[in-house]
């Protein structure tokens, strides 16, 4: 069953992989298309301005033909009737030929071809000007029948006709250009309305996959949002039942070692008093023995004399050692049960003046072990047991001053801030440090970590934690070994009862 939920999740997953994939790529795809659609248009605004180019050239062809036309059409007018309006007309003509032929000369500057038709076409312009010029002035002298002679012989029809054979050919040459720039420009038409096609499409199948992924997360949101209510439900009353059974729980261990500490201290105590009598007997002994050395030396054994001066003062002591650290280690046990039936009184604690005093209370110690202590300006301040808070920190305190590395000057840096509703503290040592395998181990009960050439017994660390848990908070460390540690304090901000940090 978990494979089969295990694989409908990873296809889930792959599929909303896929889908999101698809959807980036159809919006690139339609950057694309939008940037190549673009250059279309521009490509598209240059062979319109080339197409007017042309028409322009073929306007400026035809007005030239129009003038070498009408400055014929006026000499011949002129030398039928003697009419002032064609001498105008001719005079305007010629004055107009130089300029229709620089506008042509401007507009085919591009083209060799053209160029070179123009040149040409200038030329003879210039011959037919002049030829034409000398005619009318000898009508306008009087001299009609010389200029009617003239007519009959000089170069003008050969070069007029010249000059049509030049523009025809020029028009013909820009029909040419107009017919490659109307298939260019009608290719690119159809390249962009095909992009346009192309997009189009693409968008509405982009439209219709984004509508059922949003269709389908809806869903699932749905689905999960209802789950999440049901859950929620049952969450409460099984958070309540937890609850419950954890605190009856911790009250049955509290009882359980209360009760053990005072079984275990009554036969301890017995045991103590015995091992005084015991060492009380022996010191009479001894002196029995002493006596009896200088009254009748044959009688004293030397088995006798090593067991009562050697072993048995040996084993005493082995007893007397080990009651002690029993005796340390019940009444440990027993703050620990004293602690966890304490009741909680929180209360606003200003934690600049807290670790103050914590610091002010070690400061011989610190001072004697020439260590730098540091501590933050504005640390933070929370709501909780101003005792339990004190233990804490000055448990953690005491250990960093404890476990300093000799040959090196001891820092002890203590800083504070909030992040996301906790009240987070550092405590930093560059001390002996922590083997990373004994980070969890050092805050179990009666578990050291490194050399043991310091008195302790185990438990400060575990009733550290235990006071964090009941809090509502965690302590952690970061540490290597002679790189000193970093103990992690996090706590709420505002204590949260004792049945909300259980949970």
């Amino acid at each position: 069953m978990r494979r089969l939920i295990r694989g409908i999740t990873q296809w889930d997953r792959r599929l909303s992989r896929l889908a999101i994939g698809a959807v980036a790529l159809g919006f690139i795809l339609i950057i694309a298309i939008e940037i190549i659609a673009t250059s279309t248009i521009l490509q598209n605004q240059a062979q319109m301005r080339w197409v007017n180019h042309t028409y322009q050239v073929e306007r400026a062809i035809s007005r030239y033909r129009g003038l070498s036309e009408r400055l014929e059409a006026a000499r011949r007018g002129l030398l039928l009737r003697d009419d002032r309006g064609f001498d105008n007309t001719f005079t305007r003509t010629s004055a107009q030929i130089g300029p229709a032929l620089d506008d042509l000369q401007r507009l085919t500057a591009d083209n060799p071809r053209q160029s070179a038709n123009v040149a040409e076409a200038v030329r003879l312009s210039h011959q037919h000007v002049d030829t034409l010029t000398r005619s009318v002035a000898m009508v306008r002298n009087g001299q009609d029948g010389l200029a009617v002679r003239s007519f009959k012989i000089d170069e003008s029809q050969p070069i007029i006709r010249r000059i049509r054979t030049i523009g025809e050919r020029m028009m013909a040459e820009e029909d040419r250009l107009l017919a490659i720039r109307n298939a260019q420009q009608a290719r690119s038409l159809a390249f962009f309305y095909g992009m346009l096609g192309f997009a189009g499409v693409l968008v509405v199948v982009l439209g219709i996959g984004t509508l059922w992924i949003i269709i389908r997360y809806t869903r699932d949101l749905t689905d999960s949002r209802d789950a999440l209510r049901r859950l929620n439900s049952d969450l409460e009353g099984a958070v309540r039942e937890r609850t419950t059974d954890l605190q009856r729980a911790n009250d049955e261990i509290q009882r359980f070692a209360y009760i053990v500490s005072h079984d275990l201290r009554s036969p301890l105590v017995n045991v103590m008093g015995f091992t005084s009598e015991l060492e009380s007997a022996a010191k009479t002994l001894d002196a029995m023995m002493s006596r009896a050395e200088a009254q009748a030396p044959q009688v004293v054994d030397v088995e006798a004399q090593r067991a009562l001066r050697e072993d048995l003062p040996e084993a005493l002591a082995f007893i007397r050692t080990s009651t002690e650290k029993m005796d340390r280690l019940i009444n440990a046990i027993l703050r620990l049960s004293r602690e966890g039936r304490r009741s909680i009184t929180p209360e606003k604690l200003d934690m600049d003046a807290v670790i103050q005093g914590i610091a002010d209370v070690h400061r011989h110690r610190i001072a004697e072990r020439d260590i730098d202590l540091s501590i933050a300006s504005n640390l933070p301040d929370i709501v909780s047991d101003r005792l339990a808070i004190e233990q804490i920190f000055s448990n953690i305190v005491e250990n960093a001053i404890k476990y300093m590395l000799p040959g090196r000057r001891g820092r002890i840096e203590i800083r504070g801030h909030i992040d996301g509703g906790r009240a987070i503290f550092e405590i930093a040592d560059n001390g002996r440090g922590i083997d990373p395998r004994d980070h969890q181990r050092i805050f179990d009960l009666f578990r050291r970590s490194g050399m043991q050439d310091q008195a302790g017994e185990g438990i400060g660390l575990a009733h550290t934690r235990a006071i964090a848990y009941r809090l509502g908070g965690t302590i952690s460390v970061e540490s290597e070994l002679a790189r000193g540690a970093t103990f992690r304090i996090n706590l709420p901000v505002a204590f949260p009862g004792e049945q909300g940090a259980l949970a």
